[in-house]
Formats: structure tokens, C-alpha cells, sequence
């Protein structure tokens, strides 16, 4: 295999997610959260508790951007922080119910905007899609 031409397909892809993702994401954010609010509304959506630095490299923002940031949505009553109970100097941000929600209701929108997008793929296609969207969250964005 050329590894050249297989990094290329890589480079290809991850133009051809950022495209999909905007294209499901476009008018899902509400009126009261800024964009970059959104994006750690939704990191936190998938990958919570996290930290403030997980938040921050995850986000490419600067520590104390992101910490304005965090700020702003705990209080819009989005996030909440907790304390790690074996070390009281690590604090974890997840949504509050009021984010979740947000987030559900967005990814409903979300979800409707992809199944929409698959609805011509056969059962055999789909099922192909799936094994391939395993392998790429095992061997590449694990």
C-alpha cells in the first residue's frame, strides 16, 4: 500500500467530517450560547466529567479563555463543576440537566439531519458504514 496515497484518503476524510459535521450542526446551537460554547457544550456532551485542560487542548483555547468560558455557561446554569472526592484540587465539568437537555434536543436535530443523508443506503451499505465507523473510532480516533 502507498502511504502516501492511504494519507491523503485520511486527509480527504477528515475535510469530508468537518464539512458533514457543520452541515448536521448548522442552526442547532441556540440563540444564547456563543459558537465556541456550543463546541464545549458538545465535547462535554460526549466525553464527560472532563477537566478544565481536557476542555482547553480539546478546544485549542487558552486555559484562561476556556475557564471565561466555563464561567459564563455555569452561569446560564449549562455546566456545573464538581470536586474530585480522593483529591479536592482536580474539579470536573459536566453538564447540569439544563444542558443536557440543550444538547439533547440538538442532537435530535442532529440525528434526524444524518439519517436523512443515509436514507438511500441499503441495510448491506449501512451495516457498512457502521463496521467502518468501528474501525475508524478503534484504529484512528481512539
Amino acid at each position: 500500500m502507498d502511504n502516501k496515497a492511504f494519507f491523503h484518503k485520511l486527509v480527504l476524510f477528515t475535510a469530508g467530517v468537518l464539512q458533514v459535521k457543520h452541515d448536521f450542526t448548522k442552526d442547532v446551537k441556540p440563540d444564547t450560547i456563543t459558537p465556541v460554547q456550543y463546541g464545549i457544550l458538545e465535547y462535554l456532551a460526549v466525553s464527560q466529567p472532563v477537566t478544565l485542560s481536557q476542555i482547553s487542548d480539546c478546544q485549542h483555547m487558552s486555559m484562561p479563555n476556556t475557564s471565561r468560558e466555563l464561567k459564563k455557561l455555569t452561569e446560564k446554569k449549562l455546566c456545573e463543576k464538581t470536586i474530585d472526592p480522593n483529591d479536592q484540587r482536580k474539579h470536573y465539568i459536566r453538564l447540569s440537566p439544563e444542558g443536557q437537555a440543550m444538547m439533547n434536543n440538538a442532537f435530535q436535530i442532529v440525528e434526524a439531519r444524518f439519517l436523512e443523508r443515509v436514507q438511500a443506503a441499503t441495510e448491506e451499505e449501512r451495516e457498512a458504514i457502521e463496521r467502518a465507523l468501528d474501525v475508524l473510532h478503534s484504529k484512528v480516533f481512539y
